[in-house]
């Protein structure tokens, strides 16, 4: 009956490594891992002899002590910053974490139990009280304010609107996305190829009206050339590039 009433109080193998550490307390950054592995593993065979079925977290345990325990004989390792590492390291790490939440966990039961002793009266306000609204004295709210004052702030805020605003920027006007029908342009650019059998890249660009029927009377030229439609010349850098319909010829 002793044994089921240890493995009552045991949640996990965590829960049991930290009732061995403090019933021999030992400080938890320096384990001895010899004596709380042997310890531990004596709570192990009692458990098996009691129920063949341990749960697998505990045995999961008992072989990383058993690991731990080997790596302590050996030499210990050097990380790369040229310290020596500590095998328990990590254990030491989950069971401190085990042990805040073990502790938030005791707390909050507490609370919870405290709380279980407190009564409270339900709401009873008459709806005339909940409904009262105090009324409002104008006069206490405005104090000294006189109408003069009041214009005064009035005109203060009006001033820092002002202010807020970019003296430059705003004056910009809108700027508006400029369209050009693409089919309207080669129509007009194979036309113009048909009534002059020969003319200038700079003659033909005349005719545009903006940065934008430029460009696409180019790319309209470019897509002629690249069909067969006219052949282009150009004497020297920079010169005028003169265009010839193949239609001429």
């Amino acid at each position: 009956m002793a044994l089921e009433v240890k493995l009552q109080v045991f949640e996990g193998p965590l829960d049991l490594l930290l009732h061995l550490i403090d019933k021999n307390k030992i400080d938890i950054y320096d384990i001895p891992i010899a004596v709380i592995t042997e310890q531990y593993m004596d709570y192990i065979r009692a458990m098996q002899k009691d129920d063949m079925e341990v749960t697998s977290e505990f045995l999961v345990m008992a072989a990383t002590l058993v690991d731990i325990k080997c790596k302590m004989l050996l030499p210990k390792e050097v990380n790369e910053e040229g310290e020596e590492e500590d095998p328990r390291a990590e254990l030491v790490e989950k069971l401190l974490e085990y042990k805040m939440y073990k502790y938030m966990a005791d707390e909050l039961r507490d609370r919870q139990m405290d709380a279980d002793t407190h009564m409270y009266r339900k709401k009873n306000v008459p709806d005339e009280v909940m409904s009262y609204e105090e009324p409002i004295d104008y006069d206490a709210l405005l104090g000294d304010a006189n109408l003069s004052k009041l214009n005064e702030i009035f005109q203060a805020l009006l001033r820092r609107q002002e202010d807020k605003v970019d003296p430059i920027r705003s004056k910009f006007g809108k700027i508006e996305k400029e369209s050009v029908d693409l089919d309207q342009k080669t129509l007009y650019v194979k036309a113009y190829i048909r009534e002059h059998d020969r003319f200038s890249f700079k003659q033909l660009l005349e005719k545009q009206g903006s940065k934008v029927e430029i460009i696409v009377t180019f790319l309209v030229i470019l897509e002629a050339m690249k069909v067969g439609d006219i052949q282009i010349e150009q004497d020297e850098t920079f010169g005028d590039i003169m265009i010839t319909s193949n239609r001429a010829k």
